[in-house]
């Protein structure tokens, strides 16, 4: 099956006391062009990211958004300030005697004194924040795969139906072809008649002429190449993965091929039935710069 590259996912998951949030989002491009957006805090899980979603996408500009929220108790550790606090409560007893005064100060009072109480966040285990930050990013992973699945079952179902039409036109070319020699021939005896008026016509020179044409306006080996050009389209879809590359190539032989047709045939009906087989074309070229 083949895949779109434009997509969007998300995954959201509580992991060993922090909240995370994975979202992707992609559009079309040339090559895969990936770009992380994640806290400071957190950059280094940004190339861990980068490799995950490299092994699952090969084309497409995708954006990868991380949130963070680790505001959980287990996160802080706080911590008494031993020094501080003996400095302060020192003072505080020196104060007491100086002034006589009564010694009423209390563990609040104390611990209101700068410095005395420390918070710290804990530290944290970089290589399994990574591992947490990757198995949400998975989860997001298979959701934004889920929606370029199904977009490129749309997709698909859209250039094979083209390709039909293509291949229906096609045997409307083939048929007229050799109708059009035939028209040439009799168009060529009846004006050769008009110019030599009485003369006996020389049916080897009717021939020969007729023969120049049919060759001059034989379609033959193209409008074959564009039946292969559709088989080979029709191969690539069913084989699925990144394929778009090569769709992309095979559209333009399947342009040339037309263009061919419509400079060797002067037939007004022909001449129709190549603009909507071009017409095709570039709706199926549209719709392969979607695909992966």
């Amino acid at each position: 099956m083949v895949k779109s590259m434009t997509g969007y996912g998300r995954g959201e998951d509580t992991v060993n006391g922090c909240t995370i949030t994975v979202e992707l989002r992609s559009v079309n491009n040339r090559y895969l062009d990936c770009n992380v957006r994640i806290p400071r805090l957190y950059l280094f899980a940004e190339e861990a990211v980068k490799a995950r979603v490299q092994s699952v996408i090969s084309r497409g500009k995708v954006d990868v958004f991380v949130t963070m929220d680790s505001a959980g108790a287990g996160q802080v550790r706080v911590t008494v300030n031993r020094a501080a606090a003996d400095g302060y409560h020192a003072a505080l007893k020196e104060l007491a005697e100086l002034y006589g005064l009564s010694d009423d100060f209390s563990v609040s009072l104390l611990s209101r004194f700068p410095e005395v109480l420390l918070a710290e966040k804990a530290e944290e285990d970089v290589e399994q924040r990574a591992r947490d930050i990757c198995a949400v990013l998975d989860k997001a992973l298979a959701d934004f795969d889920g929606m370029r699945t199904r977009e490129g079952q749309r997709l698909q179902e859209d250039i094979l139906a083209r390709a039909a039409a293509i291949e229906e036109k096609v045997a409307l070319v083939e048929a007229r072809s050799p109708q059009t020699v035939a028209e040439y021939r009799a168009r060529l005896e009846e004006r050769m008649s008009e110019v030599l008026a009485n003369t006996q016509l020389e049916p080897a020179r009717i021939l020969t002429e007729a023969a120049i044409f049919a060759d001059k306006v034989a379609v033959d080996e193209e409008t074959v190449r564009l039946r292969s050009h559709i088989a080979q389209l029709r191969e690539l879809l069913s084989r699925g993965g990144a394929v778009g590359r090569k769709l992309d190539f095979l559209i333009q032989e399947f342009n040339r091929e037309a263009n061919t047709i419509g400079s060797k045939c002067s037939d007004i009906d022909i001449a129709r039935q190549v603009v909507d087989i071009k017409a095709e074309i570039e709706k199926i070229r549209e719709q392969v710069q979607n695909i992966e």
